[in-house]
C-alpha cells in the first residue's frame, strides 16, 4: 500500500532510501468501509491521511442539521480538516468515506518527527499546504464567481472521476446547491 505513496512524495523531490524507509514507519495502513466518520468534528483531528484509494469527504452540519459538505478529495492526495490538524485546534469538520478506502495515515507528532528529521519532508510538506492553500482560494473564487452550471461544468472537466464515484447530493453541497438544482443542470447538461 505505501507504494503509491512513495512514488508521489518522488514525483518532485529526492528522497533519500533512509527518508523512504521512515515514511513506511510512520505511515499506518488502514480500511474504511463506505460512509465511516474518520474524524469527528468537536475534537482535534488525530491523522493526516494519504488516500490510496476511495473518496473522502470534509463536511459540517449547519445550524439546521444540514450537512455541508466543502471538500471532496481525487485519489491520490492528502486529506484532513488541514488547519485544524496543523494548529491542533478542535474542528467543526468532519471526514467521512464516501466510498471503501485504503489510506495510509499519519499522527501530527509523528509528521513533526519526520519533517524535523528530513529537509527533503519539510520541503514536501510545505509544497502540500501550498497547494491545499491554492486550491481553497480558487474554490472560493469559483464559489462566489461562476453560477451554478458553470461550477458543474467545470467540475465535470477537472474532475470526471467525482461525477462517477460520488452521491449526487455531496456533490451538490459541495458545489453549494441543492440536490434537486443539479439533477435540473444535469439534465439540461444531456438534452
Amino acid at each position: 500500500m505505501h507504494d503509491k505513496l512513495l512514488q508521489y512524495l518522488c514525483s518532485d523531490h529526492d528522497f533519500s532510501q533512509r527518508e523512504l524507509e521512515a515514511v513506511k514507519l510512520y505511515f499506518e495502513p488502514i480500511i474504511f468501509a463506505k460512509n465511516e466518520i474518520i474524524e469527528e468534528s468537536g475534537r482535534v483531528p488525530g491523522y493526516l491521511y494519504y488516500i490510496v484509494s476511495g473518496y473522502l469527504r470534509l463536511f459540517y452540519t449547519d445550524e439546521n442539521g444540514n450537512e455541508i459538505t466543502t471538500h471532496i478529495n481525487c485519489p491520490p492526495g492528502f486529506f484532513t480538516s488541514y488547519s485544524d490538524f496543523i494548529n491542533s485546534m478542535v474542528s467543526e469538520n468532519n471526514v467521512a468515506s464516501i466510498t471503501d478506502c485504503e489510506l495510509l495515515r499519519i499522527s501530527k507528532e509523528n509528521l513533526d518527527h519526520l519533517v524535523n528529521e528530513s529537509q527533503t519532508m519539510k520541503d514536501f510538506c510545505i509544497s502540500v499546504f501550498q497547494q491545499s492553500i491554492t486550491y481553497n482560494e480558487n474554490r472560493s473564487r469559483e464559489l462566489s464567481g461562476l453560477n451554478a452550471e458553470q461550477r458543474y461544468l467545470k467540475l465535470m472537466k477537472d474532475f470526471p472521476e467525482i461525477i462517477q464515484n460520488v452521491p449526487i447530493q455531496y456533490i451538490a453541497s459541495f458545489l453549494g446547491m441543492k440536490p434537486e438544482s443539479l439533477s435540473r443542470i444535469r439534465r439540461k447538461i444531456i438534452n
